[in-house]
């Protein structure tokens, strides 16, 4: 299957700014690592201050954890029931004939798991802006200060899809099917639990690969490395495209830059555990694998 492109320029986007069906998104979100001991790995914080410093023109902006993800349980940014998130999207202006492009700042991630909740919902007219704000800023292109203007109330009609999340006793089976990879996407010290564990238990799902979402994009410039270089990781890992692949990390974020750089390279089989470290870590039933 031939490679899809729902990764958008900074120039593709500067030529249709102000075109009618268009849906421009800030999803930023600052993450506020917590002591050791603390009981929580990080404290959320929208990025409306950075938003209202500066953002592209026209932008909306996205509260992940405020107002996307489910608000019943103690883990961050879990996917919430579909009449929520019809609600959300269509207060912010995404219809059926919109074009929605999703930007972050610092890390594609959080646009990408926008991404992937759209797609979830069935809706396809979704790109991600290819190094964000960063490169947009980089440029000398214009920003605009302030609070959201917001875009007019639309209809938003979800048609779920099956199969985009897995919960954890998926990920135990996935473990031993050879049909199946299941790939963490944090940084290497995690994955390999050298150092102490955000979540819980140092360590990683059993039997999964390495693929950190950080060596996906440009540190620099934020733009995400050439198709083939990506291909090129993942096959290392043993990520071909007649496997199944279900992604994880600590929270159902980072790893979603690795199905958006599998989905452009035309894999179909594609999942992602939600939950991630954040609920298997502290499991004491579920196993932990280190070194």
């Amino acid at each position: 299957m031939p490679a899809r492109n729902e990764l958008i320029n900074t120039a593709e986007l500067a030529d249709i700014l102000g075109h009618p069906t268009l849906r421009l998104f800030d999803c930023t979100t600052y993450l506020e690592y917590q002591p050791e001991g603390s009981g929580i790995p990080y404290i959320a914080v929208p990025g409306k201050h950075t938003f209202e410093a500066g953002h592209i023109s026209g932008a909306d902006f996205l509260d992940l954890q405020g107002e996307f993800s489910d608000q019943t349980t103690e883990l961050r940014f879990m996917m919430p029931p579909v009449a929520q998130l019809e609600a959300a999207f269509g207060r912010h202006g995404i219809g059926a004939d919109s074009q929605v492009v999703l930007y972050s700042i610092g890390s594609a991630m959080w646009a990408t798991r926008f991404w992937w909740m759209l797609k979830s919902l069935g809706f396809d007219h979704v790109s991600v802006l290819d190094g964000g704000l960063d490169k947009w800023q980089a440029e000398g292109r214009a920003i605009e200060t302030g609070s959201a203007k917001g875009y007019p109330p639309a209809k938003f009609t979800a048609k779920p899809k099956p199969g985009y999340f897995v919960g954890k006793q998926d990920v135990l089976a996935a473990g031993a099917r050879r049909d199946t990879v299941v790939v963490n996407a944090l940084v290497p010290q995690f994955f390999k639990g050298l150092e102490p564990g955000r979540y819980g238990r140092p360590g990683r799902i059993p039997g999964s690969v390495n693929v950190s979402a950080a060596t996906l994009f440009d540190p620099q410039t934020k733009a995400f490395v050439p198709l083939a270089d990506a291909e090129a990781k993942f096959a290392a890992q043993g990520i071909i495209k007649d496997k199944r692949v279900v992604a994880y990390c600590g929270g159902g974020i980072s790893a979603t830059i690795d199905l958006f750089l599998l989905h452009q390279l035309g894999y179909d089989n594609l999942t992602l555990y939600d939950a991630s470290m954040s609920e298997w870590a502290k499991d004491a039933s579920l196993p932990i694998e280190t070194g």
